[in-house]
């Protein structure tokens, strides 16, 4: 996967996760047990700009915006390539392999990507707007994946009036 990304623009991307017991059940001893050597090797990452973790904590599993038994990862990075590599190309793949021992399959898009202006931090609520959008709409260039990603200049000229009232009706559906 390459992007030509202008170093203006970073990706955000947000996952939601179903979890199959509570984090203190034994079934997820191991899932737990990787979360600091996983965010550790995500902060150290080449292309890493940030991650959501809750106040006081070291990680964001403890935060429950889109239900009590679903977990969310949410970062930044200064391209396509440096997420992919971190997911695919380091020892987060092994987490990754084994993530039907923790989470329930999910029947809706349960990853969403999409460009930003370089500082921007982007908000839970902006993440779960654009879940939203990708759930209602399918891919564009405003809410992505890996398998059908757009380039931050894709998604520069995507941002016409049409995408403002799409953001709003994903608002919408995330409210309701």
């Amino acid at each position: 996967m390459t992007d030509h990304a202008p170093s203006q623009y970073h990706l955000a991307q947000f996952n939601v996760g179903t979890l199959l017991a509570p984090l203190d059940d034994p079934l997820l001893a191991e899932f737990v047990a990787r979360l600091d050597p996983v965010n550790a090797l995500a902060d150290a990452a080449p292309g890493f700009v940030w991650r959501l973790v809750g106040e006081g904590e070291a990680d964001a599993t403890g935060m429950r915006p889109a239900g009590e038994d679903v977990i969310i990862n949410f970062s930044v990075w200064e391209s396509a390539d440096s997420l992919w590599d971190f997911v695919y190309r380091s020892a987060h793949l092994e987490t990754m392999r084994r993530r039907r021992e923790w989470f329930q399959r999910h029947v809706e898009a349960h990853l969403v990507m999409w460009w930003i202006p370089a500082g921007h931090v982007p908000t839970v609520e902006e993440a779960l707007e654009r879940l939203a959008l990708i759930r209602e709409h399918g891919p564009t260039p405003r809410a992505f994946t890996f398998n059908s990603s757009f380039t931050a200049e894709e998604a520069a000229e995507a941002t016409t009036p049409d995408a403002e009232t799409a953001d709003a009706e994903a608002a919408e559906l995330t409210a309701s």
